[in-house]
Parts: structure tokens; sequence; C-alpha cells
């Protein structure tokens, strides 16, 4: 018997100072049986990072024919599209081939590895951006992690803070390793 997907509910409040973006939304995700709290929490900042009416939570882990998330412009053409982790070359061809401008965001201990064997075929990905995230404040933030998330994620001059509805706070470190 398969295992099912755990279901989160998230309350998100962006503030988002650098891109003039105000706005609360109430989201659902799954989560994967194979994909961590961590990931999750990932996940959401990233959709605060990018947050748009239109941004939408693909199937990700779960197929590989869809990132993590996606923005469609209004005649279903992709505008953006997510990543996390460590994809492969041949996923960030797709993407790149696919969609008008992508992002990947790592989040482990040492993004370089990853990167640094892909950099010398990345020539082709014109549209391709790479962030890490430190992976300690990333395992803070897996500290926040419920079923029912109540957080706020404030963005300022590149600095990502994250709040919850008890008062944690996590200042999430992120390090462009492509622009």
């Amino acid at each position: 018997m398969a295992l099912k997907s755990t279901v989160y509910k998230a309350k998100l409040e962006v503030v988002d100072l650098d891109r003039h973006y105000y706005n609360t939304h109430d989201l659902t995700l799954a989560c994967h049986p194979s994909e961590t709290e961590r990931r999750l929490l990932v996940r959401l900042v990233a959709f605060a990072l990018n947050a748009h009416e239109r941004l939408v939570f693909g199937k990700g882990i779960s197929d590989g024919e869809e990132p993590d998330l996606w923005l469609k412009d209004l005649d279903a053409q992709i505008d953006l599209w997510i990543e996390l982790g460590h994809p492969d070359d041949r996923t960030l061809t797709k993407a790149c081939g696919r969609s008008r401008r992508v992002i990947v965001y790592t989040y482990s201990a040492n993004p370089h590895l990853w990167w640094d064997a892909l950099e010398p075929r990345s020539g082709r990905w014109k549209n391709l951006k790479i962030v890490a995230f430190d992976a300690e404040d990333c395992a803070e933030l897996e500290a926040m992690a419920e079923r029912a998330l109540d957080l706020q994620v404030t963005i300022q001059d590149g600095d990502i803070w994250v709040r919850n509805s008890q008062g944690a706070e996590v200042k999430l470190t992120s390090n462009v390793l492509r622009e």
C-alpha cells in the first residue's frame, strides 16, 4: 500500500519591501512521503520570494514533469519555473527550454559540490538563477513546521526573515551562486 501525502495548511503573510508586494496567502500544501518538513518550508519561502497571484505549487517531487512551483502568464506560457534541491542537467535543460525564467533554491550544507559539477555545461542555460540558502538556517526553519502554519515572511534588501505565530524568528541567509 502506497503512503499518502500529508496535508499542511499555511497562512503566509508576505511583506516584500524589495518588490513592494504585500499580501496574505492561504495555502494548502501536500508533503510527499519522501519530502522532509525542511523542504516543505523551503517551498513556502520560495513561494514568498516570488509571490504572485498566479504562482502555484506544482507536483514537484512526485512528478518529474512539473516544477515545485510555477507561474504561468495569461496565455498559459510558463513565465517562472522553480526547482528545489539539486536538479540534474536534464531537468535544468527542460526547465530553461520551457520557461522564461528558472530559479533553483538549494538548501544543502554544500551546494557548491552540485553546482561545480554542472557549471561547465551551464552556458546554454541563459535564464537560470541559483540561490543557496544556508543549511543551518534551514534547520532552524524546519523547527517551525506544524500541520497548521501561520508564518510571516519579510524581505528587505535581500534579507529574509521568517516568523511564526508563536514569535519564533529565523533570518534566512542566502547566497546567489548564479544570477
